[in-house]
């Protein structure tokens, strides 16, 4: 995901390659992203951080402790931190790092391609322009939603934040069930993905409640009610519901 970020605030000009400093324990890892990107890499987190307007946080939580001692008193007070670590709440990066002016952002993979969905909040020692350029680099991997409350991007973790492996896993359960009747796979795996492409489309652009969507695609007595009835009886939209509340709980785990 920090690719992505360095590759969408790029491609939108937010920065020249100049202005970048990946930092990475892997040398093959900078290596590459130094020959893709053209961008500065150092094997020290804190000669990436010197000078830096604003420093994005895109590690694993379990080496997020570390990555924030060796940073401890090197941020200073005009820089913004950035953290797209899941599950790590603001008081701990406020605390391991010594700093004040953070945001918190769940993005999700789709922002590779630049349509993602980035939950984002700050601290009040974020300044206007600060979450201006905020608005900016999440805005450039697709759309950004913003949060006055932390608890709320634990709630976007459980939604946008996993909701590409739910879409992932229904697209996965319609081809088998394509092919089960008899249609080609590759065949049928073209076909699902545009039809699951269509359809955010027309939500997206529609302007409709995704009900009435629904309700417009499905005829009485028709195909489609004989399969949403199916739905129905075997309890989808409950089980949506607990899945959806299962992500969050554990959300809400890892931040504690």
């Amino acid at each position: 995901m920090g690719e992505a970020i360095v590759a969408a605030v790029l491609e939108k000009n937010l920065a020249a390659p100049a202005d970048i400093c990946v930092s990475d324990i892997s040398g093959s890892r900078r290596e590459y992203l130094e020959k893709q990107y053209g961008v500065a890499v150092a094997a020290n987190n804190r000669e990436a951080v010197d000078d830096r307007d604003v420093i994005v946080l895109a590690v694993k939580p379990q080496n997020l402790t570390e990555v924030l001692s060796d940073l401890k008193g090197s941020i200073k007070p005009a820089q913004l931190v950035l953290s797209i670590v899941a599950g790590v709440k603001i008081g701990a990066i406020s605390q391991g790092s010594g700093h004040g002016s953070i945001v918190r952002c769940m993005p999700n993979t789709p922002a590779q391609i630049g349509f993602g969905m980035s939950a984002w909040t700050a601290t009040a020692g974020v300044t206007a322009a600060q979450k201006e350029q905020s608005t900016a680099i999440l805005g450039a991997m697709g759309k950004e939603i913003y949060f006055e409350d932390e608890k709320c991007i634990d709630m976007a973790t459980a939604v946008s934040g996993s909701g590409p492996a739910y879409c992932f896993m229904f697209a996965e359960a319609l081809v088998d069930a394509a092919v089960n009747i008899g249609l080609p796979r590759e065949k049928a795996v073209e076909m699902v993905s545009q039809t699951l492409l269509g359809s955010a489309q027309l939500m997206g652009q529609s302007g409709k409640p995704p009900a009435e969507l629904r309700r417009n695609v499905t005829s009485r007595g028709g195909t489609t009610e004989s399969a949403l009835k199916v739905f129905d009886e075997g309890g989808f939209a409950r089980l949506v519901e607990d899945a959806v509340k299962a992500a969050y709980r554990r959300a809400k785990e890892l931040g504690e």
